[in-house]
């Protein structure tokens, strides 16, 4: 299960499992989602397990939970990229919508 698998690395928003085939990307802002498919994330290539978010109006919308890199392609370099990347899109996001009262 994927729970068991030993984590390599971690950041505020993402871990990154040891799985016996495949380097797994999890995407921490969608835990508790439950997996609608399992199919080819259109912008990484890869194997995603893909829930469903709905907007304000109802609307419908594909994301990815997680990500399968397979070790014979992937290195954990090379997934720390994609994971450093979702790590920076969410700090901005955050800090955004979610600004220090400080100043």
């Amino acid at each position: 299960m994927l729970l068991d698998l030993p984590v390599l690395e971690k950041g505020s928003f993402y871990f990154i499992k040891d799985g016996d085939a495949d380097l797994i990307m999890e995407d921490k802002t969608k835990r508790g989602l439950t997996v609608k498919e399992t199919s080819i994330d259109e912008k990484l290539r890869v194997k995603a397990d893909k829930g469903m978010i709905h907007d304000m109006d109802g609307i419908g919308h594909w994301v990815p939970i997680r990500w399968y890199f397979s070790k014979d392609s992937f290195d954990l370099k090379q997934v720390l990229i994609h994971a450093e990347a979702m790590e920076k899109k969410y700090t901005e996001l955050r800090e955004l919508t979610c600004p220090d009262d400080d100043d």
